[in-house]
């Protein structure tokens, strides 16, 4: 049976293994510390959801630009399996990522690390654009993801970004009609970002359920 508080202490050890209390310049004992008072969250959250699979998982701990930077983040990120570490493409600009905020209809908690619930990759929304599958999500209660919660599943879950099974993070825009993408290239994972209204075969778009629960 699915363990939510096994799997609260798995991922944050993930986290610590990786080396995210360095990035937000924190003591590991004082890292763990700052997220813990979401593990009870996280057992609450998830009750009747079903364990995770490759494409669905009942909840992620997310750690946002407060702590670590997207390009420092990404740089953890691997496939599956594999080594090479996440990249940025290159047709984001330099100071693009941080005039990408989360869209109005997500209440994000203003906080350095939150949890979200019931995480789908959105295979159901491939080669629908992306305009079209926000609608879609809406109308089944579901709201979209942010660069920052797309980058914690992939994190967490590496086996969530495969071939053909790649998706969109329309919970993040910047103003204009573009739209953050993780998909696959040169053997790891990628941040680009595709057209608001362009479908691709290849790609989703990830949802989750609305609520977000962050740090008191």
């Amino acid at each position: 049976m699915f363990d939510a508080a096994t799997e609260f202490d798995r991922q944050l050890d993930r986290l610590v293994e990786l080396g995210y209390p360095a990035l937000a310049d924190l003591p590991e004992t004082a890292f763990r510390e700052l997220v813990a008072p979401l593990r009870a969250a996280a057992i609450a959250g998830t009750a009747g959801l079903p364990a995770p699979t490759e494409a669905r998982v009942p909840f992620l701990l997310v750690i946002t630009r407060d702590l670590a930077t997207v390009e420092q983040r990404l740089a953890l990120t691997t496939l599956d399996g594999k080594r090479k570490p996440g990249f940025l493409d290159r047709h984001y600009g330099e100071d693009d990522l941080p005039t990408f905020d989360p869209i109005k209809e997500l209440e994000v908690p203003a906080s350095p690390a939150y949890l979200l619930f019931d995480v789908d990759r959105g295979e159901e929304f491939r080669n629908l654009a992306p305009s079209t599958a926000l609608d879609e999500m809406t109308a089944q209660g579901r709201l979209p993801l942010t660069i920052d919660e797309g980058l914690a599943f992939i994190t967490l879950y590496p086996a969530a970004l495969a071939s053909n099974r790649c998706f969109s993070l329309v919970g993040s825009r910047c103003g204009d009609k573009r739209v953050p993408a993780l998909w696959i290239s040169q053997g790891a994972p990628k941040l680009g970002w595709c057209w608001y209204g362009n479908p691709h075969t290849w790609l989703g778009s990830a949802s989750a359920r609305p609520e977000r629960v962050g740090l008191e």
